[in-house]
């Protein structure tokens, strides 16, 4: 006789763990086209919607993965995304560094592949439900995939967070969120869609549970009309500054063959048609001189008699010495000298302006660690200086792509953003476009306008709400003469964005950790539940 279903004698068995929804022999190969359709979906195509069908298509390649097979997954879909968004890095460099770094990030992407698949495998027998399915399973999932991020975005050497989802949103409909809640949760409601949209489907509709699932469908809907319904949170007009912005397209490269001198000489020409222009500050970009102002005197003689033509203050970028230590540095110049803070570069690019560990990792590439033979310290200072009355928030090059430049300039008083930069080094790549998304997203994200310098591209002046102001051709001297929007006020990113990255990084590996508890302890409560006797199973 066949045992009746329990309803409060014995517990009834937990979820079997699911099975892989595609073998792997499938699940590898989509996995490399995940990532490849996802390089679409950031500058040059910019093509926003790609990233999530890409989302969706990593996610049903995870679904069931037991350990080693989720390794692999990540890791293919890490080397085919990083491999060919990072391609830029080999332009001067050549193979090795592109190499060592697209497999650092494949291998990052593979580690946290795992726990992605375990959510699959354990969250579903925790809360089986409709709610469990479409809401507890796609939050902890898109959750683990925002502390992806943030751990690549952070370590080793600082880590480089590039190809964030967030930031492939910037064109988009989705863009505006980031003013709440910032580039990570951004990132993790993109993929909050994808994975419910995902559970939607799967969901059965059996055994009474039609109604559920419609219930079900409208959890991702939501989010996703909230996304596009969202307007960017208003910052305060607090009136205009009018920016002189020189792009001098000088031989700024590490490896371009130049005199000395040659790159402030190119700023100086393309400074010249903005003599006797009215305008606030002259700003110039990063390395805009090539020599230091703070102790070259000739150098600081050009400087002060160019502020006194223009009759402004020239805000420019140079490599400073103080003692033994060079700095990547920010100089606000007047026809009296230097006035006012210096701040140096936070987050020095490692193996590119600093080699850390460079007696470990010097006999693996000696030819290429060789070339590098300055050693920037990381500045500590505000990223912020006075103009005249005006609070310029600043960051030197790739500042820009970690958030606690940003933000700590914001919290601090900033009115207006100036990025100094030199893309010289990645000329036909698309790494000037793409850190100009973060430029751009950075603007509405702080509800502050940007002006971003190159020194030979891309330029541009953005607007709070990330349109484009003002701009100059790649590859081209000239300038740039704009009034600027000024804003005040704090935005929810800026506020609670260092709490955001916590609670959904951290929170959901914490998460994660108690569902495995869970299942754990379900399992060694069914083994040792004893079968009723003459009960046929």
């Amino acid at each position: 006789m066949s045992a009746a279903p329990s309803h409060g004698g014995r517990a009834a068995a937990p979820a079997a763990a699911p099975e892989p929804l595609l073998r792997l022999a499938f699940a590898a190969p989509l996995a490399v086209v995940a990532g490849l359709l996802l390089v679409t979906a950031y500058p040059a195509l910019a093509w926003w919607p790609m990233a999530l069908p890409a989302v969706v298509l990593t996610l049903i390649t995870l679904v069931g993965r037991r350990f080693w097979s989720a390794v692999l997954v990540g890791f293919l879909f890490g080397a085919a995304f990083f491999s060919v968004n990072l391609l830029f890095t080999a332009r001067y460099l050549g193979f090795v560094p592109w190499a060592a770094l697209s497999v650092l990030e494949s291998l990052l992407t593979a580690v946290f592949a795992v726990p992605i698949a375990l959510a699959y495998r354990w969250m579903p027998r925790v809360a089986p439900g409709v709610v469990g399915r479409v809401v507890a399973l796609p939050a902890l999932v898109a959750g683990l995939w925002t502390l992806r991020e943030q751990v690549v975005g952070s370590w080793p050497y600082g880590g480089f967070p590039w190809g964030r989802i967030g930031v492939s949103q910037v064109n988009g409909p989705f863009a505006e969120v980031a003013s709440w809640v910032g580039m990570s949760g951004l990132s993790f409601l993109v993929v909050l869609v994808c994975a419910a949209a995902i559970e939607v489907v799967r969901l059965r509709p059996t055994r009474g549970r039609h109604r559920g699932r419609h219930l079900g469908a409208a959890a991702p809907a939501l989010v996703a009309l909230a996304l596009v319904a969202v307007p960017q949170f208003p910052t305060t007009d607090a009136g205009s500054m009018r920016v002189g912005a020189v792009q001098g397209n000088g031989p700024a490269g590490y490896f371009d063959q130049r005199a000395r001198g040659a790159v402030l000489n190119a700023q100086l020409a393309a400074s010249a048609p903005l003599l006797g222009q009215d305008m606030d500050v002259l700003l110039w970009p990063e390395g805009g001189v090539d020599s230091d102002p703070t102790a070259n005197k000739e150098t600081s003689r050009v400087l002060r008699e160019l502020s006194r033509r223009v009759d402004a203050p020239l805000l420019v970028s140079a490599v400073t010495a103080r003692g033994s230590e060079l700095f990547n540095s920010s100089l606000l110049w007047t026809a009296d000298g230097q006035v006012g803070a210096t701040y140096d570069k936070r987050h020095p690019v490692p193996f590119g302006e600093y080699v850390p560990d460079r007696a470990f990792w010097e006999p693996f590439a000696p030819d290429l660690i060789g070339l590098i033979g300055r050693e920037y310290t990381p500045g500590t200072a505000v990223p912020l200086i006075d103009v005249n009355g005006v609070d310029v928030g600043l960051a030197i090059c790739f500042d820009v792509i970690y958030d606690d430049v940003v933000w700590d300039g914001a919290r601090e008083g900033a009115e207006v953003f100036m990025f100094q930069t030199n893309n010289a080094d990645f000329r036909g790549t698309d790494e000037n476009l793409q850190q100009l998304a973060f430029a751009q997203m950075r603007a509405i994200e702080t509800g502050r306008a940007v002006v971003n310098l190159s020194t030979v591209g891309t330029s541009q002046v953005i607007a709070p709400d990330g349109s484009t102001l003002d701009a100059l051709p790649i590859d081209t001297a000239g300038h740039m003469l704009t009034d600027v929007p000024l804003r005040t006020g704090l935005t929810p990113a800026v506020i609670i964005g260092p709490a955001v990255k916590i609670v959904l990084g951290w929170g959901s590996l914490a998460a994660l950790l108690f569902a495995g508890v869970v299942v754990g302890a379900r399992a060694r409560g069914t083994r040792k539940t004893p079968t009723p006797e003459g009960a046929d199973v």
